[in-house]
Formats: structure tokens, C-alpha cells, sequence
């Protein structure tokens, strides 16, 4: 089972804890893989897959060298970095990017930009600086570190490494609670959230965010969106 479908069937039931350790396993796989001076490329809740209590990357047909060219666009958009987006080459950076985006996709449950076409407009808006809405109750730490990876400058995205650390005092955190009834993140906010996910059946959602070629032009430089344009 795919992370997303696991994600759809499971979202009212899990605890940060579990939220956490997703993120983990994720990280956990993305720092092996840069260990071997390799970028994924292609990173998305559709290719991270859920064996037993452990969660995998696959998918690899795009991981290459650092210095390897690719001349277009290649991902499932909502996940690619916006220097990507613009036509610059895929580095460790933008693998870093599209773990925040599969951080905020663990705390809220559903895929990023669920009401948006995958094009140019939507290209245009992440290159301008927009981002999934913060989901109420996420913790502050976790909060933090998925606002640095998705980061329009990616020299302020953390390395994979510095990820990794800071994920694992989290978990060691959240797994030191003894009320665990206590980090459910069951909400109204989560509830509305997951009502609009229902609606759209896996299917269709999987149809939506596959990975195919983008060619866009003439983008300006990424930024960060504004606080009032956020």
C-alpha cells in the first residue's frame, strides 16, 4: 500500500507518534539515498510504500547523480521545488523541498493542492511562494522544520542529515508521552479537511497526482510568499 491510500483510510486514526515516524522512515530513506550522491527526483506520497510498520521509497527510475542534465520538467507537481519548476537542476535541496510538502501532507491527510489543476497556474502560484495552509495542532517543531524545507531559498532548506536529527528528537519526544490519547490530532479543522478528501475517491486521486514532463517558460525567480498572501 502506497502512502497515500494508507494515509486516506488511516488519517482519523493516527496518533503524532505514527505521523512522526512516517516522516522518519522517509527522511531515514532519502539520507541513504544522498549518501550515495544520489537525488531521487521524483519524491511523492504515490512511490512511498508501507511494509509491515515501515515505510519505503521506490520508484527510483529517476535517481541519478547529482551532475546528471535532464532537460524538462519531470515529477508530480505539487511535490516539485520551485527552482526545479523554473528550469533549474534537480539538487539535494529539492528533494528536501518535497519532503515538506509530504510532511504537511502527513499531518493533514490529504494530498497538497487537492483543489487545483496540475498547470501552469498552479506552477506559477508555488513559484510565487504559495503553500499548503499549516494544519491547526501540528506541533511547533515539526511545523518549523517543514517551513525550512519547503523554503524558496533553498540555500535555507536543512541538508538531509540535519533532518534526520531533528525528526528523531521529535520522535524520542512524542514517543516519551505516557497519555497518548492526548497527541491525537482528531479535530474539526481535521475532520472538514478529511470530508473534502472523501469525496474524491483513490482513484481519481491517483489519476490526478501521477508524475508526467512539464515544459514551462518564462517564470520569475522563486520567493516566499508574503504573510498576508500566504
Amino acid at each position: 500500500m502506497d502512502l497515500r491510500t494508507y494515509l486516506k483510510q488511516n488519517h482519523n486514526k493516527l496518533m503524532w507518534k505514527e505521523r512522526i515516524q512516517i516522516a522518519y522512515d522517509i527522511i531515514d530513506g532519502i539520507d541513504t539515498i544522498h549518501k550515495e550522491n544520489a537525488i531521487h527526483r521524483d519524491l511523492h506520497s504515490g512511490n512511498i510504500l508501507k511494509k509491515r510498520q515501515r515505510y519505503y521509497i521506490s520508484d527510483l527510475g529517476f535517481c541519478g547523480p547529482v551532475d546528471k542534465p535532464l532537460n524538462s520538467v519531470y515529477g508530480n507537481l505539487p511535490y516539485i521545488a520551485p527552482e526545479v519548476i523554473i528550469g533549474k537542476k534537480s539538487t539535494f535541496a529539492s528533494d528536501i523541498y518535497s519532503i515538506g510538502i509530504l510532511m504537511w501532507e502527513i499531518s493533514s491527510g490529504q494530498p497538497p493542492f487537492i483543489n487545483y489543476e496540475h498547470n501552469y497556474d498552479l506552477a506559477m502560484k508555488i513559484v510565487n511562494g504559495m503553500r499548503p495552509k499549516i494544519i491547526p495542532g501540528t506541533p511547533l517543531e515539526y511545523k518549523k522544520l517543514m517551513e525550512q524545507c519547503w523554503n524558496a531559498d533553498l540555500t535555507k532548506r536543512p541538508d538531509v542529515y540535519t533532518l534526520w536529527k531533528e525528526v528523531k528528537k521529535l520522535l524520542l519526544k512524542f514517543q516519551s508521552y505516557q497519555d497518548e490519547s492526548q497527541k491525537q490530532i482528531i479535530s474539526n479543522q481535521h475532520q472538514q479537511l478529511s470530508n473534502c478528501y472523501l469525496v474524491n475517491s483513490i482513484d481519481s486521486i491517483n489519476k490526478n497526482y501521477t508524475s508526467k514532463t512539464y515544459q514551462f517558460e518564462n517564470f520569475p525567480e522563486p520567493k516566499n510568499a508574503t504573510e498576508g498572501n500566504k
